[in-house]
């Protein structure tokens, strides 16, 4: 039965119609009231919850066909995000066939954007494109967009885009609708916050991908390797459809890429300073089943939305661990199952430990030339069974002196050094006993063979 709200005009249902929604997920029915309203909104929410339908579903409402101008602007940190929310608004031109979208990335031709003859009503696209043609040069007003949408909040934070970001607000219509969606919602993301948005509705979403069971987690130890030999090992024992290996640095994913080209394996990297082309041509590369590894970094795999994603291989942790779970979602998708792999050494034990009481199960797995190999569960102490001498001694050494007098601390080592020598007679004696009846039994096997012989 679906939930959708009373206050949904045509234009919103028929766009859900097309998408085969039969009910709004949490955060798209809490956001949608107030979004509508024009309130602020803050949605703090993870991957997999429905967050970009989340705000596409109001923008629907809320867009006028019959105004010739930018009504709307949805900014993101990548290309590829970017590209992904154009594709999930399509169906808004379905809906209306008056309506205008328009994607502004890398990559864009400007002579293309200086020959609109009209205005779009929706822009999306990256902080760094946006700037360029609206504060540099002027092609697209929008100063005139009554809603900015900020998607991955936390993600242009990280990769140094929030200065450029806060340019292009100030620019804007001073009483902004600002819907705001983060993973998580970083202190230094706070400031930029409170100076754009007035008295915000925050929605914090529960849902989580940590909790699907399509979703198999695996510990691997790194051993004697380092993080990056280890994971060209463990990309050589799986044999996925496609498989994501994540690098928490820049530095290592390049490194990773570089040994990748000394094996067999096909892949491609995707990098944050990629061209538009390069990062085009890579993943034309996945489709066409030429490669099946991907290596990116967290920020270049943050767009990247592939079902055919099977396994996902996490070199170490990352500093913040709800980036863990988005590795973890870009497999398990719509219905497949997948499995995460992440590398661990000595220094990851409080993230594992921490992971853990957010009630992820892993399984434990060693690595080998010859393929992967079940340990015993994470944590699982090694309970040493103590030998009768070794408990003998214990209750010697251990045994409490009620007085203590001149030279006991020889005659107890001379104690022990005596039970000591007893357990070498004793293994003496069964070792000759055994010799013997081996020989004995030797012997009369081939008093019985020669016997055999003669007759």
């Amino acid at each position: 039965m679906s939930n959708f709200p009373n206050q949904m005009n045509e234009n919103a249902r028929r766009f859900i119609e097309i998408n085969k929604f039969s009910q709004l997920s949490g955060i798209q029915s809490e956001v949608f009231p107030y979004a509508i309203k024009g309130r602020d909104v803050i949605g703090v929410s993870k991957t997999g919850t429905g967050k970009t339908h989340a705000y596409l579903i109001p923008l629907m409402q809320m867009l006028d066909a019959g105004r010739n101008e930018v009504q709307a602007l949805i900014i993101a940190p990548t290309r590829e995000l970017a590209q992904q929310i154009f594709d999930f608004a399509r169906p808004m031109m379905e809906v209306n066939p008056e309506l205008r979208i328009k994607l502004i990335t890398g990559g864009t031709d400007k002579k293309k954007s200086e020959k609109l003859s009209k205005q779009p009503h929706l822009v999306i696209g990256t902080v760094g494109k946006v700037r360029d043609l609206f504060v540099e040069d002027s092609l697209l007003r929008i100063d005139q967009a009554d809603v900015l949408v900020v998607d991955e909040a936390d993600m242009i934070l990280e990769i140094g885009y929030l200065e450029d970001l806060d340019i292009i607000a100030a620019k804007m219509k001073e009483r902004l609708q600002m819907l705001l969606f983060s993973a998580t919602i970083p202190d230094n993301l706070r400031p930029f916050m409170k100076k754009y948005m007035h008295n915000p509705h925050i929605v914090q979403v529960t849902e989580d991908i940590k909790f699907n069971p399509r979703i198999t987690h695996v510990l691997v130890p790194t051993k004697h390797r380092t993080y990056l030999e280890a994971a060209v090992l463990l990309a050589k024992s799986i044999n996925p459809l496609i498989c994501l290996i994540v690098c928490n640095t820049k530095t290592d994913a390049i490194k990773l890429t570089e040994m990748f080209r000394e094996t067999e394996l096909r892949f491609i990297e995707l990098r944050g300073d990629m061209s538009a082309r390069a990062r085009k041509q890579s993943m034309s590369l996945i489709g066409n089943d030429a490669a099946r590894f991907i290596i990116a970094t967290d920020v270049a795999a943050r767009g990247i939305d592939i079902p055919e994603i099977s396994h996902v291989i996490s070199v170490g942790f990352p500093k913040d661990l709800d980036f863990y779970i988005h590795r973890a979602g870009r497999t398990g998708r719509t219905g497949r199952e997948g499995t995460c792999y992440v590398l661990y050494g000595k220094k990851d034990d409080p993230s594992i430990r921490l992971l853990m009481k957010r009630h992820i199960v892993f399984l434990h797995m060693s690595n080998t030339e010859t393929g992967l190999r079940p340990l015993k569960p994470y944590g699982e102490t090694f309970v040493r069974r103590s030998k009768p001498q070794d408990i003998e001694i214990s209750k010697l050494v251990n045994k409490r002196v009620e007085q203590v007098k001149p030279g006991y601390k020889k005659r107890r080592a001379a104690e022990v050094e005596e039970i000591k020598r007893k357990k070498r007679r004793n293994m003496i004696q069964s070792s000759i006993k055994e010799q013997r009846k081996a020989r004995a039994k030797l012997k009369q096997i081939e008093t019985n063979s020669t016997k055999t012989g003669g007759q």
